[in-house]
């Protein structure tokens, strides 16, 4: 009776406690290792020592080896003048198509976020270009905000993808089978939002461009061609046998060098020396997220709540897509919370167990979780690509939301799309497994 009750307990304070932490605005690693602190000293006869094992262990993984040269990477390809030649090239492209701006802006934003890998850093670096074209071209301020803050989740799906690296680290499961798995749900996105947008700019009778210029198409392509090859590096590299995802980040690190410094010359050493500081202090940011977790993950693993969800789920005999409709929504809802990065390596353990119970495939079931935790950030009301476009744009919140709210739309029916056709996700993997 008193393990028991000592058990219940123990569940209450992993619940409630970092719950509680969060509210109050507690950092995401801080609310970890406090919890599992307390779980430690009052209740499991455990020694404090493995909290330090179990934290330098998460991180002592090869595949988190990529995590600092993306963000590296990525940064430097941002600041480097290297959106401003994408959005020229993609508008090449649409110009003689209605609604050609926003469809330039998702279109961009889906290249872009293939080399930035960064959702917060995608909507800030287009935002910048596209945002007032778009209102001069008779764009309303909510669509205006809702296309860009909405179109900068797609990097996160979009490979190469930070997220992924981490669910794939946290599940052990190949990041290159991720990373191809995720080119069609992505892809999917992009051209749901496009259908979108044409039909917006054919109800409002807006026409913003000319016909289509083969001549300026070509010279935004001579200009745009190293912007555009590192994605095609990356992961032709990786599909060719030529590197692994972890060396590919580290090759992509030397090409943004090359590009931004000594090709485009957009950015000096000072500029250089800057991204790299930048880049640091964003590693440091994950990597303290991750090692948390990994403890806080262990805790959940070892006092068997994993087990208990499993027990339960075959108890009531659901169905797997009721099991996947629930993780949706408890997604859905988490991602409104919490970054992408904290959410996959919080959740990750305990939901392994529940898909894996009822036959998921754990490549789909990462792209499921990707693409959850990338409408999250842009949903109301704590969505950082929100905020991102607050401060870029000086609109008010009252003014985002409204706009928002047919990209969520679009990018739930994509979700269910994605999860209950596992062949989008799983159809080129196919070829490479």
């Amino acid at each position: 009776m008193q393990f028991v009750e000592r058990r219940f307990k123990l569940a209450w304070v992993m619940g409630l406690l970092p719950l509680g932490l969060l509210l109050l605005g507690f950092p995401v690693f801080l609310t970890l290792l406090a919890t599992a602190l307390v779980l430690l000293l009052f209740f499991m006869d455990v020694p404090l020592v493995q909290m330090h094992i179990t934290m330098f262990g998460s991180v002592d993984k090869f595949g988190l080896m990529a995590v600092p040269f993306f963000l590296f990477a990525g940064e430097l390809m941002g600041r480097g003048g290297i959106s401003k030649r994408l959005v020229a090239w993609v508008l090449s492209v649409f110009g003689g198509v209605r609604g050609s701006l926003g469809l330039t802006t998702v279109g961009t934003c889906t290249i872009f976020g293939a080399i930035s890998g960064s959702s917060p850093a995608t909507v800030a670096a287009i935002g910048q270009i596209m945002y007032k074209p778009l209102r001069e071209a008779g764009y309303d301020e909510e669509f205006s905000t809702g296309v860009l803050t909405s179109s900068g989740a797609i990097a996160i799906v979009i490979p190469p993808s930070i997220a992924m690296i981490l669910y794939g680290t946290a599940a052990e499961e190949n990041v290159a089978l991720l990373f191809i798995a995720g080119i069609f749900p992505g892809l999917l996105i992009a051209g749901l939002m496009g259908i979108y947008i044409y039909f917006y700019a054919v109800r409002r009778g807006i026409r913003e461009g000319g016909s289509f210029d083969f001549t300026t198409f070509i010279r935004a392509t001579r200009d745009g061609i190293w912007a555009l090859g590192m994605p095609f590096i990356i992961l032709g590299g990786i599909y060719a046998g030529i590197f692994s995802p972890t060396e590919a980040a580290g090759v992509s690190c030397v090409y943004a060098i090359i590009v931004t410094r000594f090709i485009y010359r957009d950015i000096s050493w000072k500029g250089l020396w800057n991204v790299a500081v930048s880049s640091m202090y964003l590693t440091a940011q994950v990597l303290i997220i991750v090692a948390a977790a990994g403890v806080f993950s262990w805790l959940l693993t070892v006092s068997g709540v994993p087990q208990i969800l499993v027990r339960w789920i075959d108890m009531f005999e659901f169905e797997p897509w009721m099991v996947l409709l629930a993780i949706n929504m408890l997604l859905l809802l988490v991602g409104c919370l919490l970054d992408p990065s904290s959410a996959i390596l919080i959740l990750t353990p305990l939901l392994l167990p529940l898909v894996q119970a009822v036959g998921v495939d754990l490549i789909h079931f990462g792209i499921i979780m990707t693409v959850n935790l990338s409408i999250g950030m842009f949903t109301p009301p704590f969505g950082l690509n929100i905020f991102i476009a607050q401060a870029l744009f000086k609109v008010p919140l009252s003014r985002i939301y409204p706009g928002l709210v047919p990209f969520i739309i679009i990018n739930i029916v994509t979700l269910l799309l994605v999860t209950y056709i596992p062949e989008i996700s799983l159809y080129l993997t196919q070829f490479v497994r």
